[in-house]
Parts: C-alpha cells; structure tokens; sequence
C-alpha cells in the first residue's frame, strides 16, 4: 500500500528559495510526497566474471549472516621459463590484489584461506548462490590488518608442505606446458574469509592474485620468481583476468529479512527497507503517488523535483553504503525491464531525452543517459533531480512505472553491484519526492 502525504508550505517561495536559489515568484508552490519500499531478491543473479570478486564474513541485525567467496581459475605465462633441476627454493606466497575494504574494526587482524578445488570451474554461467567443492585444509592462510587502506597488495604465506610440493612439480614441468594439464593439478583455489571479521574485500583477480615461487641457484645471489595467478593470456597475447566467480551465502534467521525466501518476490519487512549488494536484495517503490499526484496538476510547469531516500541508518564509518543507485522500471514480476534489443529501462538524466521519436512518429523510452541516485556523506541521503522524467508523466509521454533499485552507477566498469557486500538500511518514511512548480494559468 502506498503512503500518500502532500505537504504544501505556507510561504513556497521560501522553501523555493531553500531547493532552488533565486526562485522566488508569486506562484511557485513546494509540495511533498512519500513512495512507499519493499525489498526485492534478485534471481539469477549472474557473478562469473566480475573481475573483482567478493571474499568476507559479514554479520548484522537486519540482514543476517552474509559470506562471501571467491571462486577463480589459475594459469601461467608458457614464456616464463620454468626453474632449472637445481633450483633451490626461497618461500611461496600467495598474493592478494585487494581493491577495496569494508567492514568493522579495520585496525584488527583478519583472517583469509586459499583453498585448492577438487572440481573444475566449467566454461559455463555461475550465480551468486553456486558453489564449488574444494580441500578443507587451506594451501594458504594469514591475518591482515588493513588500517586505513582502501585498497593494497598482500600476501599470505603457503603452507611449508605445499610449497615444497608445487616447486617440485614446476621443475618437473609436467603441469607446466599446458593450461589443461595444469588444471588437473590444480582446478582452481576458492579464497574464504573468517566468521565473525565482519569486514568484505573486493579481490581483484589478474596478475596481482595467484601463487609466487621465489627460488635462487647456488652461487648466484639475484632472486628469481615463478607466478601461477588468476590471469590467462588470451590469443592476441593480451593479459584478461582469469575465470571467475563470487559466491554469497546468507542466513536471514531472526532478522526482519527471514521472510525473504522467494526471489523476484516483493516482501514487505517492516518500518526499515535495506539494500545489499552480492546478496542481490534490492529496494522496490511503488510509484503509483505520482499518478495521485499529478492528476491533481493542471496548467503547471515544474521547476525542480527531487527524489530523496534517507538519512539512512547509522553503520560505522568504515562501512561505506553504495556510491550510486539506478532507479530501473520495473513490474508485478520485479524483474528489470528491458527494451527489445536487451536494454535496460530507467529514469533518465535530468535535461535529457526521456523518450525517442521513431521514424513512425511513436515515442518509445530513451535509454542512453540513466540516472543515478548519488550517496552524500555528510547528509547520509542519496538523491537526484528527476524533474524531466516527472515532466514526461506529466504530459503523457511515459507509461509510469514502479522503480526497482539497483545498485549501480551506469557509466562503471562493470556491475558494481556484483562486487561487493556493501548495503544500506533506511526507514521508509524517508524516501520523499519534493517538487517545486509554478501555475501558468
């Protein structure tokens, strides 16, 4: 049900003034209304390939227990040559290119394991609820304190048997002239996070993350290094990262998101609605209060209007809440909706197109130019200016619809919303629409 509240104000240029500077004529009017939340779990919520994959342990009153784990394959450059018969080995490291760190209490040790596959990763799609089997005991293992950082290299040390056994094996060679054979040795490593850390890296797969080999010959002081990492070099001899996936498990038990069972399904949980990435729990409004409230409208042109969600609800400073949130058009199946040749449907930027003109003269909507709900730090809100796409309503060029929110900036490298268990918690009396407007006549 959608809460519906019009707040005019007694003197509109002063709030005009507040929203819009410099608006103050006689006829300006501000007024205000809610959109009423419920959440929304994504189905088939794709992660292979995401380039940053998501490890950690997260654990809260709302969303329950979340864990995260990185799935990759592994491989080697075949130009490097492989160490000679009398190479004496130094140490092996598995190294980590953290790309981003979130999470409670960064100036403790976090714990982190690497564990060998005992399964291929197939050449196939993998979803954030897939998982793959693998050894229980960890090739490698350790305990980070990050600080501060937002992004650093690490390394945690291979256990002595392990790495006694792959440096035999990379003298030998016999793994080490075909990709194939080598994943027979070693199908690929899922990289895991301690319960209870309550802190979520982004790992960026590539050369920076895999298995190092440092060995020396006798006589001869200069270092050398064998790398096995999450990279595969491709035809043209470019460098991509390798095959990859993220896989998230959740228990929603004893929280207001133990309701939350079915995917594509709209739950209402409460007084509070929440966003987590990886997981795929999104926000769904019902947009149904512009259609009340612009039937209410005539001989009006709008001036300024904002959507606002929060002040969201307080979590620590180094849990940072999503950077951006797409406002997609959705339906009774809370699926995104797409245009015909697969494009997704949403508020477009403020001053652009909100629809397209065919060639038969039929306006049809723009999807160039998405729009972005942009998070402020300070005041603990995400908004935007949506005054085009409400003026396209108005005037009946759009069809309204409802908005699944999806946490997304458009312009990205990626899905962001794949790369990460960052997520936000706001009470639904604070997602308001505010519109200032003059009369014409």
């Amino acid at each position: 049900m959608s809460l519906f509240l019009i707040s005019s104000c007694s003197d509109p240029a002063t709030v005009g003034i507040e929203l819009a500077p410099g608006n103050n004529q006689i006829g300006v009017v501000f007024e205000e209304f809610e959109l009423s939340a419920e959440v929304v779990l994504v189905d088939s919520f794709n992660t292979t390939n995401q380039i940053v994959l998501v490890v950690g342990e997260e654990e809260d009153d709302f969303f329950g227990k979340t864990s995260g784990q990185a799935y990759t394959r592994l491989s080697f450059d075949p130009n490097t040559p492989l160490p000679k018969e009398d190479a004496l080995l130094d140490s092996v490291f598995f190294f980590m290119n953290v790309r981003s760190i979130d999470g409670n209490k960064l100036d403790e040790a976090k714990y982190y394991s690497v564990h060998k596959l005992t399964e291929q990763i197939q050449d196939t799609i993998y979803y954030n609820f897939d998982k793959l089997s693998y050894e229980e005991s960890p090739i490698a293992s350790g305990e980070i304190i990050f600080g501060e950082k937002s992004d650093t290299l690490v390394s945690l040390k291979v256990t002595p048997e392990f790495a006694e056994e792959l440096f035999t094996e990379i003298k030998d060679g016999l793994y080490f002239n075909d990709i194939f054979v080598f994943r027979d040795y070693i199908p690929g490593v899922v990289i895991k996070g301690r319960e209870g850390d309550n802190t979520t890296i982004g790992l960026g797969l590539g050369t920076g993350t895999g298995l190092i080999s440092y060995y020396h010959y006798e006589g001869d002081t200069a270092a050398k290094a064998y790398s096995i990492t999450a990279s595969v070099r491709l035809s043209n001899g470019s460098i991509s990262a390798a095959r990859g996936f993220s896989s998230i498990q959740s228990n929603r038990s004893g929280t207001p998101t133990q309701v939350v069972t079915e995917t594509n399904k709209s739950y209402n949980v409460g007084p509070l609605v929440g966003m987590k990435s990886g997981l795929g729990m999104t926000i769904k409004l019902d947009t149904s209060p512009f259609d009340a409230f612009l039937d209410t409208l005539s001989g009006v042109t709008f001036n300024q209007v904002i959507l606002e969600l929060g002040e969201i609800e307080e979590q620590a400073e180094s849990q940072k809440p999503p950077v951006g949130i797409t406002m997609y058009f959705t339906d009774s199946r809370n699926e995104i909706l797409e245009t015909s040749t697969g494009a997704r449907l949403s508020v477009q930027v403020d001053g652009a197109p909100q629809v397209l003109i065919n060639e038969d003269g039929s306006e049809t909507p723009s999807t160039a130019n998405p729009a972005a709900l942009i998070y402020n730090a300070e005041s603990k809100t995400y908004s935007q200016f949506i005054t085009s796409y409400v003026n396209a309503l108005f005037r009946n060029q759009l069809t309204r619809k409802d908005w699944l929110l999806y946490a997304d900036l458009p312009a990205s490298n990626g899905d962001d919303f794949k790369k990460s268990l960052k997520q936000f918690v706001v009470d639904k009396n604070k997602i308001k629409v505010k519109v200032i407007y003059s009369k014409t006549r």
